[in-house]
């Protein structure tokens, strides 16, 4: 049995523009430590007994990929290239494709490549408690412990007694209002939802099959037909273009009867917005997280990262400035989740 780390890195990460945009989505940065995040991804399961890794991505990403974890990993990776976005149920499909051929009785574990997780020990064992009940045929997923009402994320609901480090998964819910986030935090019942998964490839595509049997077909024959190069795996574009893309959420996880939460503690985030980079950061006297070449004079709880000049804010608070090379932002940090309107915004005149 082998346990083979399926990576999904084909987000655009457009809510941390303007570093994070087209070419450098936000998993390619070292917005965190001097490794990119999904460099972060693949090494914090570094201490496991785990097969080279699978990576699923889009073609315009497939060199950054190789190159990325080239330089940090050993193992040949098998890079599966999207030809188009369809939701993280048919690349995970494909990837358990991947992984069966290696091994039919393989483990994948399933991780976004744009998280933080400062307590890699616990996450390394909750790993392997997720491994040991995918072996009993279990779908587990991760459910991140609480440590206020999030507005800002999905929710878990586990129910029964823990057996084998795990509670069975009762069901998904929708990102809440702030009175149900706070029900649900004061409950002990609730998780955020991780979006990171462990099982058996055989038994997700044999779950797929039932509860989707179109999208596992469509899937399956994108693989089955892929042009497989040295260095990539090309999905079949005719086959791939007829799936009705959806999450592994909706697809499988809300339907079957084999899921399982393993509890994760460990100092998680998505980093989805530069508010949550700027939570997550080391901050000097005045509270404000500094990148770059920043002069600073009375300013405070903000962020600013700057490139190649000098940055330079007398008596501001609350903002976030993030310089690149072609663009500039200059925000609220209250309403810095809005930045993902501006991404839309030059896409559209881009287009035009």
């Amino acid at each position: 049995m082998r346990i083979i780390p399926l990576i999904l890195s084909g987000g655009a990460g457009t809510r941390l523009w303007p570093l994070s945009w087209g070419e450098h989505p936000k998993q390619f940065l070292p917005l965190v430590t001097k490794n990119s995040m999904i460099q972060e991804t693949l090494l914090r399961l570094g201490a496991l007994d785990i097969d080279a890794p699978i990576i699923s991505c889009g073609e315009n990403h497939r060199f950054l990929v190789a190159q990325q974890i080239g330089e940090i990993c050993d193992k040949k990776p098998t890079i599966i290239l999207e030809p188009m976005p369809k939701n993280t149920a048919p690349a995970i499909a494909a990837g358990c494709c991947a992984a069966m051929e290696r091994d039919k009785d393989s483990i994948v574990v399933v991780l976004p490549s744009d998280h933080v997780i400062k307590d890699v020990q616990s996450f390394q064992n909750a790993v392997l408690t997720a491994v040991k009940n995918a072996e009993q045929g279990n779908l587990v997923t991760f459910g991140i412990v609480p440590t206020f009402a999030a507005t800002g994320y999905g929710y878990v609901k586990a129910s029964g007694n823990e057996a084998n480090g795990a509670y069975n998964l009762e069901k998904f819910v929708e990102k809440p209002c702030l009175e149900k986030a706070e029900e649900y935090l004061v409950s002990g019942e609730y998780s955020w939802n991780s979006g990171m998964f462990v099982f058996k490839a055989s038994v997700f595509l044999a779950e797929l099959k039932k509860y989707n049997p179109q999208m596992a077909e469509y899937s399956i024959n994108s693989f089955k037909k892929a042009t497989k190069e040295t260095d990539f795996i090309r999905l079949n574009k005719d086959c791939f273009s007829q799936i009705k893309g959806d999450s592994i959420d909706y697809a499988v996880m809300e339907k079957t009867s084999l899921g399982k939460i393993v509890k994760l503690d460990a100092g998680w985030d998505d980093v989805g917005s530069w508010s949550a980079l700027y939570d997550i950061s080391p901050k000097d006297e005045n509270q404000n997280v500094i990148k770059g070449d920043v002069i600073n004079i009375d300013t405070k709880n903000s962020y600013i990262h700057g490139s190649k000049r000098t940055i330079a804010t007398i008596g501001m608070d609350n903002i976030v400035v993030v310089d690149s090379e072609d663009s500039l932002l200059i925000a609220c940090k209250d309403r810095i989740q809005e930045v993902k309107k501006v991404a839309e915004k030059i896409k559209e005149r881009s287009s035009k």
